[in-house]
């Protein structure tokens, strides 16, 4: 059974994985795909058509003498797999069975070539999965060998033998491949389940329509929805339908995967709404590099002086109140933070007071990887950050003058948490044991692209 289910994942690489109403991911799996199946398939294809042959009723003396035949050995030394243009995949394998006849006085062993042809639909299923389904099935036989050192039998025997071994192959082992792909569907249903994304967040995938099938790639409108506490996230705006162009990625890759504009749009309001990107920085009095603390501040903002003539700790609330929006050019991703910093300092009485607040914007470089089945990002600030006085309850604030007291203190901080919430990454459409391996990143105008090998991992 593990290894019909390890060949029907294989064989589940060449259909579509997971997608919803409008596609913001679309996967197209290639032609070198189906070279990486057709060669990591034939063990398990040699498992699953190992089938059971009745006993031969041997009338050839004057009693019925029921005579054992038993498979010993299937060697598949040939599997090829192609795309059908606008239906599905077609399955060509070349098998050499051995059998046994356990016949007296001396038991006989026969090599069968067979040929075996299938053409599986690919549809897609009402709850948004993967559904196949074997739409025709041939097996052919050329005539059996004697393996060399078998018991002499009668031409005529033989001739027996081989018709009955034929007449039960030509049954059995259509309904295997059709039993191997109805397993497969099993599998393709897992594939609409939840993924996290942090602890309280999660990403769903799911088919939108059919796959589109051409001679060359299977390609699949997918969409992903994610969830933040068990609710959707809905972007303010109507999504547009994400296109992937023909010609992108790197040519002779197995897997082509397009992510748009709206599923980076998606992920950063999830970040947002979910508060992951909110950070409180507190000062510590004793540290000789410590710039947050009232006595810094009272040197450039006099009030503050006046209200905490001892040093006190300086807290830095960060919140993120603006989405934060991702721009995506052509080999060039950036993404722009407008959070909003409130100053507050300890009082005596261990309160804090607000001192003042500011908006904030930063401009980051944005460089994006894959590591197995995640999509990974980190960031480097562009340019000066841009501070401007939101509030003050300490009166004048010259920006100039806080921003070269506060802004390493923040900046760090804040990319340094941003760039660990951005490595646990994104989880890409996979399915289980699946990996993407060296996989290229391009970015282009409003959309991302992936070109990648994938490997299955037992």
């Amino acid at each position: 059974m593990a290894q019909v289910c390890r060949l029907g994942l294989l064989l589940a690489l060449l259909l579509p994985v997971v997608g919803a109403s409008v596609p913001g991911t679309v996967v197209r799996l290639n032609r070198a795909m189906l070279s990486y199946v057709s060669e990591m398939g034939k063990a398990p294809l040699e498992w699953a058509l190992k089938v059971t042959v009745p006993h031969f009723l041997d009338w050839s003396r004057e009693e019925l003498h029921p005579t054992r035949i038993q498979i010993v050995n299937i060697h598949v030394p040939r599997l090829q797999l192609n795309f059908i243009d606008g239906f599905g995949v077609r399955l060509f394998a070349a098998a050499n069975f051995t059998f046994k006849v356990f016949r007296v006085p001396a038991p006989l062993e026969l090599i069968l070539p067979v040929i075996l042809m299938a053409d599986a639909r690919v549809a897609q299923g009402s709850i948004g999965t993967p559904v196949v389904s074997i739409s025709s099935c041939f097996s052919f036989f050329n005539n059996a060998i004697v393996v060399d050192g078998s018991h002499s039998t009668a031409p005529a025997l033989l001739v027996l033998v081989q018709q009955h071994i034929k007449a039960v192959l030509q049954n059995k082992l259509c309904v295997s491949v059709s039993n191997l792909v109805q397993g497969l569907n099993v599998h393709l249903g897992t594939l609409i389940g939840l993924k996290p994304v942090g602890p309280e967040s999660q990403i769903r995938y799911f088919m939108i329509n059919a796959p589109a099938i051409t001679n060359d790639y299977i390609s699949l409108d997918i969409n992903a929805v994610l969830f933040l506490l068990g609710k959707p996230i809905v972007l303010p705006v109507n999504a547009t339908p994400f296109i992937l162009p023909e010609l992108v990625g790197t040519k002779g890759a197995m897997a082509t995967v397009g992510l748009s504009q709206d599923l980076f749009d998606s992920a950063l309001l999830l970040l947002q709404k979910s508060g992951a990107l909110n950070l409180d920085i507190t000062g510590q009095l004793k540290s000789d590099d410590n710039r947050l603390n009232t006595s810094v501040l009272g040197q450039i903002i006099p009030e503050v002086a006046r209200q905490f003539p001892e040093p006190m700790p300086v807290v830095l609330k960060v919140r993120l109140g603006a989405t934060p929006t991702a721009i995506l050019h052509t080999d060039k991703a950036t993404l722009q933070l407008q959070p909003f910093m409130e100053v507050l300092a300890v009082a005596s009485n261990s309160a804090f007071n607000s001192l003042f607040s500011l908006n904030v914007v930063m401009n980051l470089s944005l460089q994006l990887s894959v590591s197995k089945v995640k999509l990974q990002g980190t960031t480097s600030v562009l340019g000066e950050v841009q501070l401007t006085v939101a509030s003050s309850n300490v009166g004048f604030i010259n920006v100039d003058q806080v921003q070269a007291v506060v802004g390493n203190v923040f900046e760090e901080p804040l990319l340094d948490h941003l760039n660990a919430l951005l490595d646990m990454g994104l989880a890409l459409p996979n399915m289980v044991n699946l990996y993407y391996v060296t996989p290229e990143v391009f970015v282009r105008e409003g959309y991302v692209v992936i070109s990648s090998g994938l490997v299955y991992q037992h």
